[in-house]
């Protein structure tokens, strides 16, 4: 097996992806965990960080860099926000040191958009973006789902503006802790399946401003017409939200979606009905494109003998 010269994590809020790459970036190996930001004090963060790398067959002698929720204020360390505007490239310059003695830790900062009318931050997805626009070239509009859905205008390799959708966070809390959660069964991965999402998508983009009127009768629909399956019944209620982040953030042109797995389809299914021209990109791939990036520039020479 090939020695690994870089470690790569994107630490979100409730699991992290580690990639151990070679210096061309192919990846050796893998590891995921559910230890996320939300789970974790600064203190854990060490030995949470070498147990994935040594079950990805890394040890001390191979740099690490992060992205995403590690770099907080609630995180391992503060990795302070630079501002929206300037070129993406320059982010790895602003990476901080993690506290783990034998280790080369560093996290990658976030961006922030410092505007009192409508303040916003990203953590994780700039590094999405830098591989984004590195790798494929993606300018324009550019859609990031996910628990805080991103969308963003990208002109010249620079972040020019984004706003904020908290639909996937709005998503589990409803289907997890509302009224709503004795009619939605287990989570599922790829609502776009059902029938009911499609109609849902369609009713929240002709009004989405009666979206906390439709929620309700994902509660009284069940209640009045019993037999609803809940696979159908959490389908309507993506669709609900997902249509309604649509038509906020409708853009005038093409967009790049950068996502995997079930959000990828879900979400290439909404924007199909609502009629948004798109490409798409594999957000893991594009988070190791930038992280790797970042890597090659902060220490070119990777692993130490």
């Amino acid at each position: 097996m090939k020695t690994p010269a870089y470690i790569l994590a994107d630490w979100g809020t409730t699991s992290f992806r580690l990639w151990t790459v070679d210096r061309d970036g192919a990846v050796l190996a893998e590891a995921r965990s559910p230890d996320g930001m939300a789970s974790l004090s600064p203190a854990d963060y060490p030995s949470a960080l070498s147990a994935a790398a040594a079950a990805a067959g890394a040890d001390s002698r191979t740099p690490v860099l992060i992205c995403g929720m590690a770099g907080a204020a609630q995180g391992w360390r503060e990795a302070p926000y630079l501002d929206a505007g300037g070129p993406l490239r320059d982010i790895p310059a602003a990476a901080v040191a993690a506290p783990m003695p034998g280790w080369d830790v560093r996290i990658l900062p976030g961006v922030a958009l410092r505007d009192a009318a409508r303040p916003n931050v990203m953590r994780g997805e700039e590094t999405l973006l830098l591989g984004a626009v590195l790798a494929h070239g993606a300018s324009g509009a550019v859609c990031l789902p996910g628990t805080h859905s991103k969308w963003v205008q990208v002109a010249d390799g620079r972040i020019a503006s984004f706003r904020t959708a908290m639909t996937g966070e709005v998503f589990g809390l409803l289907v997890r802790q509302s009224t709503l959660k004795h009619f939605m069964g287990e989570a599922q991965t790829d609502s776009a399946a059902e029938p009911a999402f499609a109609a849902a998508v369609v009713e929240s983009l002709a009004a989405p401003e009666a979206l906390l009127n439709a929620l309700f009768s994902l509660r009284a629909g069940p209640l009045l017409f019993p037999g609803a399956r809940p696979a159908a019944v959490q389908a309507r209620l993506s669709g609900l939200l997902i249509g309604a982040e649509l038509a906020a953030n409708r853009p005038t042109g093409p967009v790049t979606l950068v996502a995997s797995g079930g959000l990828q389809s879900t979400y290439a299914a909404a924007f199909q009905i609502a009629g948004i021209a798109h490409t798409t990109l594999d957000s893991d791939a594009c988070a190791r494109s930038g992280l790797l990036h970042a890597a090659r520039l902060i220490w070119p020479d990777g692993r130490s003998a």
